[in-house]
């Protein structure tokens, strides 16, 4: 499995850098991980809806640049499905079990993903009704698609 993590901004906390490697290096032995940065835009503290809604349109195009028409992609979404994580794992297998051997995740910028990325997605996933910074979102996502092999796998870890 080819899993790709297409996300807005660049990371620059040393702290979040060291953990997404641990991640990265753990789930090296059940799939090959990519994480992919785009661009994020400037976005000033007042802007208008129409200016909101036309970062996330260049945002979302960056995104898709880095998405192939094969490729199942799951959106990190406030208003996503909530599951478990042995209901995340489910899906995760069940994906493999189809076919499904590229997957890309994406985390949107500040201000959240366009229209066109949300339509794009086959998957909205939600880690929680609060908000969290997208940086932080990174090493969330890899500890749950660890976990969730590891589930999948029968190997102790989740508990």
């Amino acid at each position: 499995m080819k899993i790709t993590i297409v996300a807005v901004g660049k990371l620059k906390e040393k702290y979040l850098k060291q953990g997404i490697e641990e991640y990265m290096k753990r789930l090296s032995k059940y799939a090959k991980i990519d994480i992919v940065e785009v661009p994020d835009e400037q976005a000033p503290e007042n802007m208008s809806q129409a200016d909101q809604e036309e970062v996330k349109r260049k945002e979302g195009e960056r995104i898709l640049s880095k998405i192939s028409p094969d490729t199942y992609v799951i959106s990190l979404e406030i208003l996503g499905q909530t599951p478990t994580s042995e209901k995340f794992a489910e899906k995760l297998e069940q994906l493999m079990i189809h076919g499904k051997s590229k997957i890309a995740f994406v985390i949107g910028g500040s201000l959240g993903l366009s229209e066109a990325v949300r339509d794009r997605s086959d998957y909205a996933l939600s880690f929680s009704k609060m908000t969290f910074p997208h940086q932080l979102m990174r090493l969330v996502l890899l500890e749950q698609v660890y976990r969730g092999f590891r589930i999948m796998k029968g190997e102790p870890y989740h508990k």
